[in-house]
């Protein structure tokens, strides 16, 4: 067993759950996901007491204040549509629904707006923009719809993205024999084969979020390099029903360890089949919609 792997089922559990960038799953033990419900999504025209005060109903954006959380609440009731195009956004009755300061409802709909969720403008004020505007490789947007009613369109367009780019990826990398990258690879398959023996999905779910970026990184392509956090955004609101690297098995494991030995050999067509048969579409497993992340 690696170092790595080691320090992985030794070292304390933080509290944050959030899944980690390249580099980072070493502070995380093995353990047992805690269990998380998906909170609520308001009701713009809802009673007063569910549009109560941001701090209290954003449960799943606690430790990013009242200004993440206002970006999270009306970013997702714009996504599910109950916030629909050309709807006028004022300033001031949301700060009155929210119970927030003028400053927070004007910072966050900057963040609305250049993720393209919004627009503002001199004498017509801010409204919500159309689907077609939409920044649809944001991280967060991604994630507004794989939770909403656009759900399986969100998980299929991403299995196609992933699809198309990752294999390109693993072909690559094959070409470029960074053993330094190759042995944190290989360390993360280890990594998850070991959580898959003691059931701990959610630290296989890390250690398959930083091989696949790993795997763009070494593929020596910034545009590819760029698309990690995208990849990353699929691994964890996918939810296991549409690819075999999502859900923990043995043969996500083998798949994964299947691209190290191909990558390690310079095998860069074994490489590419090793990553297809990877994300091979398995239809038979039913549907599941995991809460969404912790921020």
């Amino acid at each position: 067993m690696s170092t790595l792997a080691h320090t992985m089922m030794t070292a304390a559990r933080p509290v944050d759950s959030g899944l980690p960038g390249p580099g980072e799953l070493d502070r995380y033990p093995y353990g047992d996901a805690p269990g998380t419900e998906r909170p609520a999504v308001p009701s713009w025209e809802g009673a007063d007491p569910e549009m109560g005060r941001v701090g209290r109903r954003a449960a799943g954006s606690r430790g990013r204040g009242l200004h993440g959380q206002l970006v999270q609440q009306l970013g997702q009731m714009i996504v599910s549509g109950d916030l629909g195009a050309d709807r006028p956004l004022v300033p001031e009755e949301i700060g009155q629904r929210f119970e927030v300061s003028r400053t927070v409802v004007r910072e966050s709909l900057r963040v609305l707006e250049a993720k393209g969720l919004v627009s503002a403008r001199p004498n017509v004020g801010t409204r919500v923009r159309p689907v077609s505007d939409w920044n649809l490789l944001d991280p967060d947007i991604i994630e507004w719809r794989a939770f909403g009613p656009q759900r399986d369109d969100q998980r299929r367009e991403l299995c196609e993205l992933r699809w198309t780019i990752e294999p390109l990826a693993a072909r690559l990398a094959a070409g470029h024999g960074r053993e330094d990258v190759q042995q944190r690879l290989a360390d993360m398959v280890e990594i998850m084969g070991h959580s898959l023996a003691q059931g701990d999905s959610l630290t296989f779910s890390r250690a398959d979020t930083e091989f696949h970026a790993l795997l763009l990184q070494l593929a020596g392509n910034r545009m590819l390099e760029h698309l990690s956090g995208i990849v990353g955004s699929a691994l964890q609101v996918s939810g296991g029903p549409a690819t075999g690297c999502d859900r923990p098995s043995e043969a996500s494991v083998g798949n994964h360890a299947r691209i190290v030995e191909a990558l390690g050999a310079g095998d860069a067509a074994g490489a590419e089949a090793a990553m297809r048969q990877l994300l091979t579409v398995h239809l038979e497993v039913e549907r599941v919609v995991p809460a969404p992340r912790e921020h």
